[in-house]
């Protein structure tokens, strides 16, 4: 019985423990300033899955000439993606079809683009898209900027 409690008990200091770290690091990628939420779905086909899927919650964060994009679910406190302003070509915006409505926040808009080469989406809410273009078009003289 005693072992039985002391494991529960470990267990329940463990989760506490975990949930601590995890809010913790929310805080310490928001303490610069500068986050907005965002989904991502990375390397698209040309064709991508009308079904929602791919998805990955997470907060973007404007570091610079780049925005460095963290999972929210994970404990890595670097970056899972880092997209230079540069490398960023805006190809098209819409809304959310079908299922992508209940796999993303509400309200959002998708925004599809290429990085080097690479198709990629960004869902994220009306105001987060303002200032994210905004930014895009904000380059300093001389770099090339597509924003559809």
């Amino acid at each position: 019985m005693v072992l039985a409690l002391t494991v529960c008990g470990i267990v329940v200091a463990l989760v506490v423990l975990g949930l601590f770290v995890f809010g913790l690091r929310r805080r310490l990628i928001q303490r610069s300033g500068g986050t907005f939420d965002c989904s991502l779905r990375w390397d698209l086909p040309e064709k991508p899955d009308p079904n929602g899927k791919g998805w990955s919650y997470g907060v973007a964060r404007y570091n610079g000439d780049r925005i460095e994009w963290y999972r929210v679910f994970s404990y890595a406190y670097r970056p899972r993606r880092i997209l230079e302003r540069s490398a960023i070509e805006v190809v098209g915006r819409r809304v959310p079809d079908g299922e992508e409505e209940l796999a993303l926040l509400s309200d959002a808009v998708i925004l599809t683009c290429l990085h080097r080469g690479t198709r990629l989406e960004l869902a994220m809410s009306e105001d987060a898209l303002t200032g994210f273009l905004a930014w895009l078009e904000a380059a300093p003289p001389g770099q090339r900027v597509n924003v559809a």
